[in-house]
């Protein structure tokens, strides 16, 4: 057995560093984090001073038990889990449980920090190992701490209050009001017109555009950013039209040439939310996708450690990069020192170096045929490219701006019109050979790499004027936040950390506060009302220099600049309070943001939209009425504040009866839990993709015919007064009595089944048993046979009784979908 016990996080990991090692080393992976808290109430108690309580995660236990019997075996333990403040915790974590064990007696215990998987890295960092940072592992509890008070005392509010199944969290709730904020700007936008005015000028045979910068010796304005515009109408632009042409009698002169060089420098190496932008603008991954693939190249060995506010590089890195571009594309293209760079971004942990490839010399096109996922190849491509561009040397473009004046020197200034035509040629590429960086669609103000050739001009110059063209615009509103410039906003605004974002983006997404429009992250109306609560009654709590404040603490507290206990009590005391008056004081109806939309116009009443503990509905009438208020849920897709009063006496339309089917038997459509129907007698039928508002009483009973028939077909032997049938099944013929249900044997005729014959196999059978193993209740076969009466919503809503605020989220969430598998990385 070998006398060192390492422990990485992954065996992906452990693999590749076991082969730098060698045989005195035994690595083993813990597969993320050993321990969490439990969850329940308590795991966080602020009443003994923050005390924590953690379990082993179980699914983990088999891996703590194989690193346990290892280590008794070995004389040695190091500890290389990932170099930041959550790995640092699973070296914690890990070292406790194995102490509470006793297989920690008289063996070293030591810590290993590297940053690339090479062999020199892994081997340099075991000689030089350490012991654990305290300050790092205080910060991981203290966050994890927060995450957990935030989130266990403010999602039972929101259950009690809103809906069950919400949750907030101190990051997930902040970016929850950045996408909804912007969406109300863009609700409360208001479009403008606006023209421009561009010429086509000809010289020499060269056609090139030229835009109106003065008209009548003024500045033409064109300024969507500020709003302000000299044209804001067809009639004026038609008029300035006819001046210009009147002016220039189909000429333009040139007045002034101005020519100079301009640089664009290379973007610095990749930090964990620029790849994240980068990757989502290029190769259209999600957040969560980019860090799983950038994960599984760190472990191969084939980049540094992804988890980085670094923009820093290693000398030996640099050497490496400028080496690879002087064999690439020779002495030129290397810029004239080594290009440094500074972090910006707010928070920044500046602990390591940039994301970069571990051997610039390892170019695209070699890595292929080591990296076999093409994901992993498409991002590997992209940081070398910004690695190695960035010790490149700047673009130069040659620019040129030409003045043309409308036909001969007016006589006076009033009568001026000047255009402007604008081109640039690329004299030396420069970085641009290996990258060329994408950007967001609000960011206006670059300026472009496109090369835009002017024909040789000279003041005096005349050219032609071969056509005027006024063109209609309007402003935009600011566009929706994409992955990219989510998390760019995020880390500008310092809030949580790049390694959080993709899961804080998940979020969002499966708690369906935010859908994906394209692109772009579209609140729902669930969404809206969270934050609406949220902002409303917890204002501190989600303004965002709050949040940044609260990873300032953090950071200080990882530096060891602040004790981590006093910083939660200072948090806890007013949180705890508002939580506390606001469970006790708002209610219900102050937070679901119903929206009277008008009055019935057959009964008076006032109509409205809510939103109920299933989903937003139309209520007809209020509870103060005698009569119990009419509900209909809104439609799959349909927003709340899209509904008007007509489309809301559309919803509340159904049921509607239809008539009668030429037995007698009553006919009418409504709309259920699983969608339309046709109610026959006291049958259902499932209506599909027929619109049960138009449905006419014809088309009602070929559905029920067709059913019908469908339901014969079925059917093998009916025994009515004993409740039992012989089904054709999925799987073959079965008899059921909806109590049980037994196979058909398989050199038995389903067809000739006596009743004793299915009676016999039925008691034969075991009882059929429901969700979470529950003894199913026997309904009617002809029950059986029909989709679920619809349940009004809010009736629904009043039959349940909200969890009560401050409680465990654990019982809430047996109950619940299972959340999105937990990445290494806490959720914020």
């Amino acid at each position: 057995m070998s006398e060192n016990l390492v422990i990485v996080e992954s065996p992906a990991k452990a693999k590749t560093i076991k082969k730098y090692l060698g045989a005195d080393f035994e690595v083993l992976a813990s597969y993320g984090h050993v321990r969490d808290l439990i969850e329940k109430e308590g795991a966080v108690d602020p009443e003994r001073d923050f005390a924590m309580r953690y379990q082993l995660i179980e699914r983990n236990r088999p891996r703590v038990d194989a690193i346990e019997r290892a280590l008794r075996k070995a004389q040695a333990l190091y500890l290389a889990t990932d170099p930041d403040r959550e790995g640092e915790a699973i070296s914690w974590h890990l070292t406790e449980i194995l102490r509470e064990r006793g297989a920690l007696d008289g063996r070293a215990v030591r810590r290993v920090r590297f940053y690339e998987i090479t062999r020199d890295a892994v081997r340099a960092a075991v000689a030089n190992s350490e012991g654990l940072n305290e300050n790092l592992v205080n910060a991981q509890q203290a966050r994890r701490a927060l995450d957990y008070l935030v989130g266990f005392n403010l999602s039972p509010l929101l259950w009690k209050k809103i809906k069950p199944g919400l949750s907030a969290g101190r990051v997930q709730s902040v970016a929850l009001r950045l996408i909804c904020e912007r969406e109300e700007e863009i609700g409360r936008f208001v479009r403008q017109e606006y023209w421009t005015i561009e010429a086509d000028a000809a010289r020499n045979g060269t056609q090139f555009p030229a835009r109106l910068t003065e008209y009548r010796g003024e500045r033409f304005e064109t300024d969507t950013q500020k709003g302000r515009f000299s044209i804001t109408g067809e009639a004026g632009a038609r008029a300035a039209e006819r001046t210009i042409l009147a002016a220039a009698a189909g000429q333009l002169t040139v007045v002034a040439v101005e020519r100079k060089p301009r640089r664009r420098n290379p973007p610095p190496p990749f930090t964990t939310s620029t790849l994240q932008q980068e990757a989502a603008r290029k190769l259209g991954c999600t957040a969560r996708r980019t860090m799983q693939a950038a994960q599984r190249l760190y472990e191969a060995g084939f980049i540094t450690y992804m988890r980085t506010d670094s923009l820093s590089l290693s000398q030996d890195a640099v050497a490496g990069i400028r080496e690879t571009i002087r064999a690439t594309w020779g002495e030129r293209a290397l810029s004239e020192g080594i290009n440094v760079y500074r972090t910006r971004a707010k928070n920044a942990q500046e602990a390591h170096e940039a994301i970069r490839p571990t051997a610039a010399a390892l170019t695209p096109q070699r890595a292929e045929h080591d990296i076999h996922d093409a994901e992993q190849r498409r991002l590997y491509a992209l940081i070398w490219r910004r690695a190695v561009a960035c010790q490149m040397a700047a673009a130069v473009f040659d620019t040129v701006a030409v003045d043309l004046r409308a036909g001969p020197e007016p006589a006076t200034p009033a009568d001026r019109h000047l255009f402007r035509a604008s081109g640039q040629t690329l004299l030396e590429p420069g970085f641009l050979a290996a990258y060329h960086e994408d950007h967001d669609e609000d960011e206006t103000d670059l300026e472009s790499e496109e090369e835009q050739r002017l024909p040789a001009l000279a003041t005096g110059d005349v050219v032609t004027l071969a056509a005027l063209r006024p063109e209609q615009h309007f402003t935009q509103p600011p566009p929706r936040y994409t992955e990219a410039s989510l998390v760019k906003s995020l880390e500008s605004h310092g809030i949580g950390r790049p390694s959080t974002y993709a899961s804080i983006i998940e979020t969002l997404r499966f708690r369906k506060y935010a859908e994906m429009n394209g692109r772009a992250f579209e609140p729902t109306d669930i969404g809206k009302i969270v934050n609406g609560f949220l902002v409303r009654y917890f204002e501190t709590y989600v303004d965002y220099g709050f949040t940044a404040l609260m990873e300032d603490s953090l950071d200080e507290i990882s530096n060891g600049e602040k004790q981590w206990r006093p910083e939660l009590a200072r948090f806890w005391k007013p949180f705890v309070r508002q939580v506390r008056h606001i469970g006790a004081t708002v209610t219900r109806e102050q937070v679901a943001l119903s929206r009277e939309v008008g009055h019935d116009p057959a009964t008076g009443k006032p109509v409205s939209v809510r939103m109920g503990q299933y989903g937003p509905f139309v209520q007809l009438g209020s509870r103060d009425d005698p009569d119990k208020p009419k509900f209909a849920s809104l439609l799959p897709g349909q927003r709340m504040d899209e509904v008007t009063l007509d489309g809301a006496l559309r919803l509340l339309s159904l049921p509607r009866a239809l008539g009668h089917a030429p037995d007698g038997t009553p006919v009418s459509v409504g709309r259920g839990q699983y969608g339309p129907y046709v109610k026959f007698g006291s049958k259902f039928v499932s209506l599909g993709a027929d619109d049960p508002f138009s449905l006419t009483l014809a088309r009602a009973l070929e559905v029920v015919a067709a059913r019908q028939q469908a339901d014969r077909e079925r059917t093998l032997r009916d025994f009515p007064e004993a409740g039992i049938q012989v089904l054709k099944g999925r799987w073959g013929p079965y008899i059921t009595d909806r109590k049980r249900n037994a196979r058909v044997p398989k050199d038995q005729d389903p067809a000739t089944l006596t009743l004793a014959q299915c009676q016999e196999l039925l008691a034969a059978a075991p009882e059929r048993k429901g969700r979470f193993g529950r003894r199913r209740t026997a309904p009617s076969a002809a029950a059986a046979r029909a989709p679920a009466k619809p349940t009004p919503p809010a009736a629904a809503a009043r039959k349940t009784k909200a969890p009560v605020a401050l409680k465990s989220a654990a019982a809430g969430r047996k109950k619940k979908a299972a959340a999105p598998r937990r990445t290494r990385k806490s959720g914020d």
